[in-house]
């Protein structure tokens, strides 16, 4: 081989190596360059920074991981590290490895209806949460992520367009939410995947955190694959005491599990984010300028005013800001309305204010009743009067306005007929019954006389806040050393003592009047004895046989806190005669 050739060889592998090389770098360099586009996305979304190759690698080695707590979808809030959300698919994504955690892991049964709800309306199908999975290799055939390096709260808002919805459906539930959990605190971002725009109450929303809200459509924006490095999914549903009918006819909860002290508490954060002070007292009236009118309102404010000999100030959702209105709420005596949303801020009212609802006629104040509910929470101390038009003359009503303003003319001519003609609104589920539209976007003229005698009569009852503590919230504890024991009179008499110490707390507590609550049941039977007791031991002779098994409970009780049976079971005895005389065994629950 001659030198010239081989000066060729090396010359072609110098270059070659050298190619290869720059390609390598470039190809780094172009990776650089995503990664770096990426973060910037990523800082776009929040300014929190983020190293973006230490997150890529996370998702793909560790995948993403859910721990849940709550037995149903209906009580089930998720976290995960590394949930992503595909703006194409509008689905979530479970990227699965080696390493992810997926609790409760339930197969098929998470789309037995779902995963959780990501509202605090219960079990509705419009609020479903679930996701789809992937294997975490599959994201090198996806776009690249996103990461959104805030600790988020995801949820559906339920009606935003609505100051009731918003305050009992969204606002409570999320405030509540993030109290339980430390990370979800002022720098949480919140995130509403419902697909509403704003919406007219949108800066109260704004007042949860200082991080803006992120909407559904705003996604898209950020890329096609965004990761949430760590977020909560779902809204507690504790502090909700009203369903609007889908099931039944509307009405309080069962079950409701918040008190007025927490919703008060509520009440006072949002006063602070918003720097509001209390002023002097005097009445306010809800003033409504497109429906739902009250046509004879400055006779009305007129009558308010001579009858308490106060000062009477309006307030309107459509000319004040919101800031404003419960500026002026949280220093007044009377809150007069009608029915409607803008009652929910009641909530702001100072203990011992009065709220008045009135209603239009045709609609009964007994069936709905979510203010009502609101303002007799224990804890809550406001006192509720409901007035009812019960004058057809002194209604007006808008039978030709859209259906959703209560409009009937699209309705079939004897159905028009039929609601015209109807005196009461039959109990109905919810949402869009047309004889329930059409009475209550009627407006009224409140007749002042029966409205003033209404008021006057609830007044007397009204309790007098500074002779009264507020509602106590302490609850006994169990009774301590239980005791029982027996004795066999006859073949056929027999009789049963039963003894305890009082719970540990209540030495602490000054309550004045403490009873016991004792339930004797024969095992076997699905009767009980009832017993409310004074003392702290008692002898039962009546309906007590020899040689029988009794399953016996106690507690204690403060003045008005009987639950009824096991409501609250503190206890057990169980015992079985086998002789003249024996001690029973106490076993606690």
């Amino acid at each position: 081989m001659s030198l010239g050739a081989l000066l060729n060889g090396l010359l072609v592998s110098v270059v070659a190596a050298l190619l290869w090389k720059y390609s390598k770098l470039s190809e780094h360099a172009a990776l650089l360059e995503e990664e770096l586009h990426m973060t910037q996305q990523s800082q776009e979304v929040s300014q929190a920074r983020i190293d973006y190759h230490v997150a890529l690698q996370a998702l793909q080695e560790h995948g993403t991981r859910m721990v849940c707590s709550g037995k149903m979808h209906t009580d089930r809030i998720c976290r995960f590290d590394y949930l992503c959300y595909c703006s194409e698919a509008e689905e979530f994504v479970f990227f699965h490895s080696n390493s992810s955690v997926m609790l409760p892991n339930l197969g098929s049964r998470r789309f037995q209806p779902a995963l959780l709800d990501l509202s605090s309306v219960e079990d509705h199908n419009t609020q479903y949460f679930n996701f789809l999975e992937l294997p975490a290799a599959a994201l090198k055939f996806m776009p690249k992520p996103v990461f959104v390096p805030d600790v988020t709260l995801i949820l559906n808002r339920f009606n935003p367009d609505n100051l009731m919805h918003v305050f009992h459906d969204d606002l409570l539930p999320a405030f509540y939410t993030m109290q339980q959990y430390s990370d979800l605190d002022d720098e949480a971002r919140l995130v509403f995947m419902e697909g509403w725009g704003e919406g007219p109450h949108f800066d109260l929303y704004r007042l949860l955190s200082s991080k803006q809200p992120l909407l559904k459509e705003q996604l898209r924006n950020f890329g096609k694959l965004m990761c949430f490095t760590k977020s909560y999914v779902g809204l507690s549903k504790m502090t909700t005491w009203y369903q609007y009918g889908f099931v039944q006819p509307q009405g309080p909860k069962a079950n409701i599990l918040v008190s007025g002290n927490e919703i008060r508490q509520f009440a006072r954060a949002l006063m602070e984010k918003m720097n509001i002070t209390k002023k002097d007292e005097y009445i306010v009236v809800f003033s409504r300028s497109t429906t739902r009118l009250i046509l004879n309102e400055a006779e009305l404010i007129m009558a308010l005013a001579q009858e308490f000999e106060m000062r009477v100030v309006t307030v309107s959702l459509e000319e004040q800001s919101f800031p404003s209105i419960v500026q002026v709420i949280s220093g007044a005596s009377m809150l007069v309305s009608m029915h409607g949303a803008q009652l929910i801020t009641s909530l702001f009212l100072p203990r011992g204010a009065v709220v008045v609802e009135l209603f239009p006629f045709a609609v009964n104040p007994e069936q709905y009743t979510p203010y009502k509910t609101l303002a007799s929470l224990p804890g809550m101390d406001l006192h509720y009067v409901s007035w009812r038009n019960t004058k057809e003359e002194n209604t007006v009503t808008h039978p030709d306005r859209p259906w959703e303003q209560g409009g009937i003319a699209h309705l079939e001519k004897d159905e028009q007929v039929r609601i015209l003609a109807s005196k009461d609104v039959p109990r109905h589920l919810c949402c869009r019954n047309p004889e329930w539209l059409f009475r209550i976007y009627q407006d009224t003229l409140v007749d002042i006389p029966s409205f003033l005698e209404v008021l006057k009569e609830a007044m007397k009852a009204r309790p007098n806040l500074k002779k009264t503590k507020v509602t106590s919230t302490v609850h006994p504890g169990r009774v301590r050393d239980p005791q029982c024991q027996t004795s066999v009179q006859t073949s056929n008499e027999a009789k049963l003592t039963v003894s305890w110490q009082i719970p540990w707390n209540l030495k602490y507590l000054k309550v004045r009047e403490v009873k016991y609550e004792v339930w004797i049941q024969e095992q076997g039977e699905n009767t009980y004895m009832p017993y409310i007791l004074p003392q702290q031991n008692y002898t039962f002779s009546e309906n007590i046989k020899p040689f029988t098994t009794y399953l016996v409970w106690v507690r204690c009780i403060f003045n008005k806190n009987l639950l009824g049976p096991f409501a609250d079971v503190l206890m057990s005895c169980i015992w079985q005669n086998a002789g003249r005389n024996q001690n029973c065994l106490p076993v606690l629950l």
